[in-house]
C-alpha cells in the first residue's frame, strides 16, 4: 500500500525548572493508505505527545520539536508555514481526543461545534453544515440526531459525547485519522462499541487511523500493526498477529504477560514488570529499559540498540535474542 504519513527522526522536548525533558528521542513511523496502526505503551512513554508534535499542537513553550521530519503529501508538516497548516489540521488530519467534556465548549451547542470544520475548511452555508452534521451523527450512531444537534455537551453521556467527537473529526472526510486514547474515560461496554464503530467507519470511508493506547487488548483487534513506545523511543513494531504470537522485546513480553487470556489456566499468575520508568531529563545513552530487564546483559548498560530486523516486517531494539537469551553478534 502507498504510504500517506512518514515520520522520521522526531524529537520533542519540553523545558521545565527541573530542567529538559526528552519526551521524544527519534521516533519513527509510516502509515499507509486506509491502514490502522496502533501505537501503544504505558502512560508518559511519548505516545500522544508524538502524535501532537507532528501536527504541531504541543505548548510553545514549554515544549518544542526540535528535529525531525513529517511528510504528508509530499509536504512536512513539521516545517510549513502555520497557515498552511491549519488548512490539513480537521481536515485531512483529524484528530480524537481523550477526554470530549475537555475539549468542547459548554456553552455552544453540540451542532454548531461539530460544524466548525465546515464552515472553516469548505464554506458551506449554515443549511448545508447543519444537514452534514445530522447525516454525521447518525453515522455515528447518535438517535434522534435532529433533536441532539441542538443539545449542549452536559446534555449527552460519555459515550455519546464520545461518538459526538468521532462525528466532528470526521465531517471533512479526513485521509487520517489519530484516536489518542478515546476510550480511556469509558466503561467496557462502551469501549467495545466506540473501537466496532471506528471500525466500520474505517471500512466504509477508507481512512488510514493511528490509535493510541495504552491497552494491547484493544488494538489486537484493531490495528494492521503496531508499533511499541517506551522512554520516548519505539522498541518494537510488526504486523499485530506477530507481535503477539512471538514479541521479541522484553518490554514487549511484559505488557503481554500482564494481560488476562483464556488461554492462561486459572492457577496461572499475571507477570508483573518490575521497577519504574526511567526519568527523561537525560537522553538515553544506554537502553532505557536495561534497569527493568530481565534479559539484560552488560552491553545494555553502554549502549542503546537501534531497531533492527528480527522477523518478516519485525523489528526490536534489543541487544539480547529473547527466544535462546543470547547476545546479539
Amino acid at each position: 500500500m502507498p504510504e500517506i504519513l512518514n515520520v522520521q527522526g522526531l524529537e520533542t522536548q519540553f523545558k521545565t525548572y527541573d530542567g529538559v525533558v526528552h519526551a521524544v528521542n527519534g521516533v519513527d513511523l509510516v502509515l499507509n493508505e486506509g491502514e490502522t496502526l496502533g501505537l501503544v505503551g504505558e502512560s508518559g512513554c511519548g505516545k500522544s505527545v508524538t502524535v501532537t508534535s507532528i501536527l504541531r499542537l504541543i505548548p510553545s513553550p514549554p515544549g518544542k520539536v526540535v528535529a525531525g521530519t513529517a511528510m504528508f503529501q509530499g509536504r512536512d508538516l513539521i516545517a510549513m508555514e502555520d497557515e498552511e497548516l491549519r488548512q490539513i489540521r480537521g481536515s485531512q488530519i483529524s484528530m480524537i481526543f481523550q477526554d470530549p467534556m475537555t475539549y468542547f465548549n459548554p456553552v455552544l451547542t453540540m451542532g454548531k461545534q461539530i460544524a466548525e470544520p465546515l464552515a472553516i475548511h469548505l464554506g458551506v452555508t449554515k443549511k448545508e453544515a447543519e444537514a452534514r452534521v445530522v447525516e454525521l451523527l447518525n453515522l455515528v450512531g447518535i438517535p434522534n440526531p435532529h433533536e441532539r444537534y441542538k443539545d449542549y455537551p452536559h446534555q449527552f453521556s460519555g459515550g455519546m459525547r464520545q461518538r459526538a467527537m468521532i462525528a466532528m473529526a470526521l465531517t471533512c472526510s479526513p485521509q487520517v485519522l489519530i484516536a489518542d486514547e478515546p476510550t480511556t474515560a469509558l466503561d467496557v461496554t462502551i469501549q467495545a462499541q466506540i473501537v466496532e464503530l471506528v471500525k466500520e467507519l474505517r471500512d466504509k470511508l477508507g481512512m488510514a487511523i493511528i490509535w493510541i493506547t495504552h491497552d494491547l487488548g484493544i488494538v489486537a483487534g484493531l490495528a494492521d500493526r503496531v508499533s511499541v513506545m517506551y522512554a520516548g523511543y519505539i522498541i518494537e513494531e510488526a504486523q499485530v498477529k506477530s507481535l503477539y504470537v512471538e514479541p521479541r522485546h522484553p518490554y514487549t513480553i511484559g505488557l503481554l504477560g500482564s494481560l488476562p487470556s483464556l488461554s492462561k489456566s486459572r492457577k496461572e499468575r499475571l507477570t508483573s514488570i518490575e521497577g519504574i520508568p526511567p526519568v527523561l531529563f537525560r537522553k538515553a545513552t544506554a537502553c532505557p529499559f536495561a534497569p527493568r530487564c530481565a534479559y539484560r546483559v552488560e552491553r545494555c548498560l553502554k549502549e542503546n540498540p537501534k531497531l533492527i530486523e528480527v522477523g518478516l516486517n519485525h523489528r526490536a531494539a534489543c541487544w539480547v535474542d529473547t527466544d535462546t537469551r543470547k547476545e546479539r553478534s
